[in-house]
């Protein structure tokens, strides 16, 4: 079975950079698969991991920093019975190099524990048809044109009323890519590019300093949004947070802007991950078919989405992934499984491992996002007389174990309806299952990251102030 994307066969023959043609990386996978079964492997996968990133900091319109990267690693998974063992390498030249590293592989996985639930994926489920995604952009920026957006952004958020200083602004860009050749028969490969901007600016003086940042990333340059965007939008938040007050304890609505609000779907990610389900760690293992929203809400996990920053043609087994609704109707339909947690829980794999050449694969998420409600967000914070307003999180008080939450935040209080004023150095709490309950979202879907949401309103958190 041969499964190469459109996007990559295109690339490789563009003269612009050697980096687009993974044909040599896909013959060594086959090399090292071959050279596994002789040296006594029942199965074998190996993944071939090609990266390149480069990016470009600036401040106060000096590049302060430039850097550049490439290369190439590679993985052998080979299984011996019910035992596995995983090598990795960025050497492997020519001669018998591949048959060194999978005779090391084979004796080490003769050695290792018993496991009931390793091996390859059933080949009925590896894909054969490769989408296109669109996942490639083969003109990328030279170091010049990264120099130019970073002191574009820069300069547009100093020339923000307010803002006193730059905090620095960065362009990068990179390709990142993988080929999977399996002793099953199949052999895969796709390349992703990615570009990206950010900057940050300081409002105020002394200690009375605020800082705040604006972003954008994509696939495509065409998709960035512009570097005088960003920074005008950076400075007008870090002014915008001038001179914070505290607020008192209390219990209020709160909203999550939708640079915080995905951290919630993010937690229930991490719940529902099959690797958690398995070692029963999760607060909701024993929710699956139940009602965990409001009926109206949808979560969709798209790994196919053109031009999503986690999008990929298959996944780290070769499974044919698909658009999965985690959540339906506010019911919990399915957990993220690969091949061994779906094994382990008497389930099929839904197509969502991942990996790296130095592991095994495990399950996790591609495109994730919260349908957008009705409303705006507006009108969703309309009818609340005193309620916060979340723009940034702190820390990493998520218990996914128990579903106990409470993170650091800052923001701005709501009085009638309204964005009153700035508020620093709170704490929201809750419980993640009474979170999901209550939560409403606004209509203002953006997809910027690789979990997104829009703003979201929560009832009866716990506001820990003053």
């Amino acid at each position: 079975m041969n499964a190469s994307s459109p996007a990559t066969a295109a690339a490789s023959k563009s003269p612009a950079s050697d980096l687009f043609d993974q044909s040599a990386l896909g013959d060594l996978a086959e090399r090292l698969v071959e050279a596994a079964k002789r040296a006594g492997a029942d199965a074998a996968d190996a993944v071939a991991v090609r990266g390149m990133s480069q990016s470009v900091v600036v401040r106060d319109g000096r590049v302060e920093e430039s850097e550049r990267s490439e290369g190439d690693d590679v993985g052998l998974r080979v299984i011996v019975g019910r035992r596995q063992a995983v090598v990795s390498t960025n050497d492997v030249a020519a001669g018998d190099a591949a048959a060194r590293l999978a005779e090391r592989a084979v004796a080490m996985a003769r050695v290792a524990p018993d496991d009931a639930f390793v091996g390859l994926a059933d080949p009925a489920l590896l894909a054969r048809d490769i989408p296109a995604l669109d996942l490639l952009d083969p003109a990328m920026p030279s170091t010049a044109d990264l120099e130019r957006r970073a002191l574009e952004a820069e300069a547009a958020a100093l020339a923000v009323t307010g803002v006193t200083k730059s905090g620095g602004a960065s362009a990068s860009c990179g390709i990142g890519g993988m080929v999977l050749v399996t002793s099953t028969g199949f052999h895969g490969a796709y390349l992703r590019s990615s570009q990206g901007l950010s900057t940050t600016a300081i409002a105020g003086q002394g200690t009375a300093m605020e800082r705040d940042y604006d972003f954008t990333s994509a696939i495509h340059a065409a998709d960035l949004e512009g570097p005088a965007v960003i920074g005008r939008r950076a400075g007008e938040r870090a002014v915008k947070r001038l001179n914070p007050r505290k607020v008192a304890t209390c219990k209020a609505p709160v909203l999550f802007d939708p640079r915080v609000s995905a951290s919630l779907v993010g937690h229930l990610a991490g719940a529902v991950n099959g690797a958690a389900i398995a070692r029963k760690t999760s607060f909701l293992k024993d929710r699956l078919g139940q009602q965990l929203f409001d009926s109206s809400i949808r979560i969709i996990d798209d790994p196919l989405r053109p031009r999503g920053v986690r999008s990929q043609p298959f996944d780290a087994e070769g499974v044919a992934v698909k658009r999965l609704a985690l959540v339906d109707d506010g019911v919990l339909t399915s957990w993220l499984l690969d091949c061994a947690t779906a094994r382990e829980l008497g389930l099929v794999t839904t197509g969502h491992a991942h990996r790296g050449v130095s592991s095994s694969p495990s399950p996790g998420s591609y495109n994730m996002h919260m349908e957008p409600g009705h409303v705006t967000p507006k009108e969703l914070m309309a009818d609340i007389g005193s309620g916060f307003y979340v723009t940034d999180l702190i820390g990493s008080g998520v218990n996914g174990v128990t579903g106990d939450y409470s993170r650091g935040a800052a923001g701005f209080w709501i009085e009638n309806g309204e964005l009153a004023y700035p508020v620093s150095e709170v704490t929201i709490a809750g419980h993640l299952i009474d979170i999901f309950k209550s939560l409403t979202p606004a209509n203002d879907l953006v997809f910027r990251y690789g979990i997104n949401a829009p703003t979201i309103r929560i009832e009866g958190l716990t506001i820990a102030g003053r």
